[in-house]
């Protein structure tokens, strides 16, 4: 909640500093209105900050949807391609991070990660996820960490780093192709 506070007051004070000064008031005295607005507003933030704490579940920043599983989802850009089955090879491109740890970058690859659907080799909470996506989706998942590397984490390998246990995953994940059934390659290599 802290580091969200200070990205929050990182980005507002630079714009502060150009607003120019308004002329002098006789009053500092807010309207009634106004002052309703702020208590309402402050009272907002103090549930909403005690809820959080109560139920140490992250709420997820600008999500368009939440599953029951607690994986927040936020759509980048909608694709109008089909959807994969369950079983399907799937060429994705990813990113993960675990807070500041960058897990896996393979945006930046020739080739995508290609996985089959519903295989289970992904973490729980994106093999939740992908059967819902269409090919050209780009959705951002906030993977709770009982999803994704669980209560053990993740040891630290080879260029990757470790992972605590229970650490919420920040999985942003891009759909951009089916083999079996994108049309260039049915047309290309016929379906017979």
């Amino acid at each position: 909640m802290m580091k969200t506070t200070c990205i929050v007051l990182s980005l507002l004070a630079p714009a502060a500093a150009f607003v120019a000064p308004s002329a002098p008031q006789s009053s500092t005295r807010l309207p009634a209105s106004s002052r309703a607005d702020f208590l309402r507003d402050v009272t907002t933030a103090i549930v909403g900050v005690t809820a959080a704490s109560v139920v140490q579940q992250p709420f997820p920043a600008f999500a368009d949807e939440t599953l029951p599983s607690g994986v927040a989802i936020k759509v980048v850009n909608e694709g109008k391609g089909p959807k994969p089955d369950i079983g399907e090879l799937a060429g994705i491109r990813f990113s993960a991070y675990a807070g500041e740890n960058k897990i896996d970058d393979i945006f930046g690859t020739p080739e995508p990660y290609y996985t089959r659907i519903g295989s289970g080799g992904l973490i729980k909470g994106v093999e939740e996820v992908l059967p819902k996506m269409r090919v050209g989706d780009r959705w951002i998942l906030t993977v709770p960490g009982n999803l994704a590397f669980g209560p053990k984490g993740r040891p630290a390998s080879a260029g990757k780093p470790r992972i605590p246990g229970n650490a919420e995953i920040i999985f942003e994940v891009e759909m951009v192709g089916l083999p079996g059934k994108e049309q260039e390659l049915i047309e290309l290599i016929g379906d017979d």
